[in-house]
């Protein structure tokens, strides 16, 4: 898997320090007054530095230090800690990129998200689209468009999105956008704020060294504004619509590094149970795909789907689709998350030992 820029900036990790400077320029004056010496020649060598001056070296050291702050300014990365230029100098060669490079591909990731969870078919139409125009296009990064699943809660849209990161071979991360800072959870914070740092995004590509993630954000209808002590709002639109927009995202600065990186692979799929709520500018961006009620079917299906890939028993499974149908006039219980705790004890129970 070839790697593609990610860190758009020069680390001044391979600047040399004042001494090092310092040292250069006394050694060429030397040659300069027509000392040469040799480093093994202890004797010229010293003859050589009796003819340097305090009023020399006082020289050096001025322009020596004027030097690598220039160059460290130009850098770009002279306010960064040394823990943080480390985290950066792992990725200065780059970082992976995932693509799909045949549509042959598309079709299987498709086909097996879609037999899986039938009731997702408008979300997995578009993320197959994109697939096929990825193959087709010889493009050498996947890039989702961002989307936008409104329906009820429990459906999984949660469930699909990372079914589909998985299917990819990229990492993925979810931000809820009811907690009240999840503008900095997006963005990162800067220096200042108690919670200073990068945002999820950032982060999840830094530790897993991968372009292209995908990230969930949960509940988008219910994002409120943050103040700074300043009285900076902060809200999550805002945020967002800087990272999906292929420009911006291109280019987009950190808060808290302040260094630019290319956040343009990311794939943004935002979540909402209504529409209401929802802000006019992210509707524009994202049209929202509106996805149906879960069926009783629906959830059986999955139920025997997902049981018989844990490796279930027949009986196991019988008695979670008997549960469903006994509960079938409960809407709470027509629920993706009611199920997978049910597939999850059932998983539990058959594996724990036989006692004697």
């Amino acid at each position: 898997m070839p790697k593609l820029p990610f860190l758009l900036t020069r680390l001044d990790k391979d600047i040399p320090d004042v001494a090092d400077v310092s040292a250069r320029l006394r050694r060429h004056l030397m040659r300069l007054r027509g000392h040469p010496f040799s480093e093994s020649d202890i004797e010229a060598f010293h003859r050589a530095m009796d003819a340097i001056t305090d009023d020399d070296v006082a020289r050096f050291h001025a322009r020596a230090q004027a030097y690598v702050e220039r160059a460290r300014a130009a850098s770009g990365t002279a306010h960064l800690k040394r823990e943080e230029k480390q985290r950066l100098a792992a990725i200065t060669d780059g970082v992976r990129a995932m693509t799909v490079e045949i549509e042959a591909r598309a079709d299987e990731i498709a086909a097996d998200i879609h037999a899986r969870m039938p009731w997702m078919a408008p979300a997995t139409e578009v993320a197959w689209h994109a697939m096929r125009r990825c193959a087709q296009e010889g493009a050498p990064v996947f890039r989702l468009p961002p989307m936008l699943l409104v329906g009820p809660p429990g459906i999984g849209k949660s469930h699909w999105s990372r079914a589909l990161a998985a299917a990819l071979g990229v990492p993925t991360t979810l931000v809820d956008a009811a907690a009240e800072a999840a503008s900095f959870v997006i963005a990162g914070a800067q220096r200042g704020w108690g919670n200073a740092g990068a945002g999820k995004p950032l982060d999840t590509i830094l530790n897993h060294r991968v372009l292209n993630p995908i990230v969930v954000v949960d509940e988008v209808e219910k994002a409120g504004v943050v103040r700074d002590t300043g009285g900076n709002r902060h809200n999550l639109t805002e945020a967002l619509l800087a990272l999906m927009e292929p420009v911006s995202a291109a280019r987009w600065e950190c808060p808290f590094y302040r260094v630019p990186f290319d956040m343009s692979g990311i794939g943004w799929i935002m979540t909402a149970n209504s529409r209401r709520g929802l802000p006019e500018p992210l509707l524009s961006r994202c049209p929202p795909l509106v996805l149906p009620p879960l069926t009783l079917s629906d959830l059986i299906g999955f139920a025997q789907r997902e049981g018989a890939a844990r490796g279930l028993t027949t009986p196991a499974q019988d008695a979670i689709i008997e549960t469903l149908q006994q509960h079938r006039d409960r809407a709470d219980a027509l629920s993706l998350r009611v199920v997978q705790r049910m597939l999850d004890r059932a998983e539990q129970l058959e594996r724990r030992p036989v006692l004697n």
